[in-house]
């Protein structure tokens, strides 16, 4: 295990230089690493490693979620309020359409199972989109009108979204029937989780609060710990109450931390803001080196041309959808369109639950993850170096 974290972090920083000394996105370096060393190519990672590869990726999303929260000024996202709240839906909604309406004609897959297909396929990375966006923030670019929040808030309610679809429409493929309480388990994920959040972050504050007033501070880097230590937690709560009722844990954990950025000094937020920025170094390489682990190229042979083609008609449809939610906005064509290119990139969601259907024993399972192969290594890429390439073109900075 010692060597395969090596090679994680040693080849995988050094992939990740050497990316962005050409001019390329960090993140393409560190996918080719995890598709190299994955069991499909070399197959040099311990199987112990991959075995927690979920668990491991998990943490690392964490990690950046919490930094987003210190990060997110709640009053600059009222003032995006509505779009903000259909970026999390519409554009998810508009790319499985596409899927169903085309899947069937390119790929030969009926209804339901283009409903799947698209459900695994219309989900944005927030492992992709997150750090970005937080970078915009702390940058100041495009926060006049609060662009980088907006994203940032509808890419993480997106997921929840998405994958409660992707649970329907699979009981659907396998002969069962959607009910209405699928449906309404989204809108209660979501308040849920904000109100766990809120709630946690709150009992964090007052904490920290009350150790300083009785003389007994807690450090920084503790309040690190037990941040990080409260995250896992929320996560833990998502697990056990999920035969019961729907939360989210990730939209907990930001909850959270927007509540302890809010509530303490501003100096203190910022601090702990750039101690999670230095934990995410560490964090970045294993999960896109976890990610890549987990995409099993030997699908992208089968899927063929017909399945790029698909893929970039529901990138249009998104696209569309994204264009739906900035209608009545006073953002202008060149911020738009950024919006649309932040949108595109998949790969967390897509390495998660791409190979479920196959594993379900579906007759769409091996074209599911053929495509689901291809998006992330065709759109992954193509979101990161939009965003990186276009922000300071396509955005005003704020000063």
């Amino acid at each position: 295990m010692l060597l395969s974290l090596a090679i994680i972090f040693l080849v995988g920083l050094s992939a990740a230089a050497i990316f962005e000394r050409i001019g390329l996105p960090r993140i393409i370096g560190m996918l080719g690493v995890g598709i190299v060393t994955s069991p499909y190519v070399l197959d040099l990672l311990d199987p112990k490693i991959l075995g927690i590869s979920s668990e491991l990726r998990q943490i690392a999303l964490i990690i950046i979620l919490i930094k987003a929260g210190l990060s997110l000024n709640l009053s600059d996202l009222k003032k995006v309020g509505r779009p903000a709240v259909l970026m999390s839906f519409v554009p998810a909604c508009c790319e499985i359409v596409g899927y169903v309406d085309f899947a069937p004609i390119l790929l030969g897959v009926d209804r339901i199972e283009a409903a799947v297909m698209g459900a695994v396929l219309s989900a944005v990375s927030p492992a992709v989109v997150v750090p970005r966006m937080v970078k915009l923030i702390e940058e100041k670019w495009g926060t006049g009108k609060s662009i980088p929040q907006m994203i940032l808030a509808g890419a993480s309610c997106d997921d929840i979204f998405v994958i409660v679809l992707f649970s329907t429409f699979v009981t659907m493929a396998q002969g069962g029937s959607a009910k209405v309480t699928d449906f309404l388990n989204i809108p209660i994920s979501i308040v849920l989780g904000v109100l766990l959040g809120a709630v946690v972050g709150n009992g964090l504050y007052l904490l920290f609060d009350r150790s300083y007033q009785h003389k007994h501070k807690i450090r920084n880097s503790t309040k690190v710990i037990i941040l990080l230590g409260t995250a896992f937690l929320l996560m833990s709560i998502e697990t056990l109450v999920k035969p019961y009722i729907a939360l989210s844990g990730l939209l907990a954990v930001v909850a959270m931390a927007c509540v302890v950025k809010l509530k303490t000094d501003s100096k203190v937020s910022s601090r702990l803001s750039e101690k999670f920025g230095k934990l995410w170094i560490a964090a970045e390489v294993m999960l896109f080196i976890l990610v890549g682990a987990a995409v099993d190229v030997r699908y992208t042979l089968s899927a063929g041309g017909m399945a790029v083609l698909m893929i970039f008609i529901a990138l249009a449809f998104r696209a569309v959808g994204v264009c739906l939610c900035l209608l009545g906005t006073e953002l202008n064509a060149r911020e738009r369109i950024f919006c649309v290119i932040a949108y595109l990139p998949k790969a967390t969601v897509q390495a998660a639950i791409g190979s479920v259907p196959l594993s379900l024993g579906l007759p769409c399972g091996k074209i599911v993850l053929s495509v689901a192969v291809l998006a992330i290594l065709i759109t992954a890429p193509l979101g990161a170096i939009g965003i990186d390439r276009s922000y300071m073109r396509l955005l005003d900075a704020q000063k």
